[in-house]
């Protein structure tokens, strides 16, 4: 159950930065987002695989 809420806030996060994007279409803020969510995609994936550190 945790995996699955953890999946949703990922989406819900990656969603909120979408729309943001598509009003705010600047170079600067697709790398800064770019690098946000794949920060936050590895800490996801680290956080399913299990691997604590």
């Amino acid at each position: 159950m945790n995996n699955l809420i953890a999946i949703l806030a990922f989406l819900v996060f990656v969603g909120f930065l979408a729309i943001l994007l598509i009003h705010v279409p600047r170079l600067d803020l697709v790398v800064v987002i770019g690098a946000t969510v794949a920060l936050a995609g590895w800490d996801l994936f680290q956080n399913l695989k299990g691997n604590r550190g």
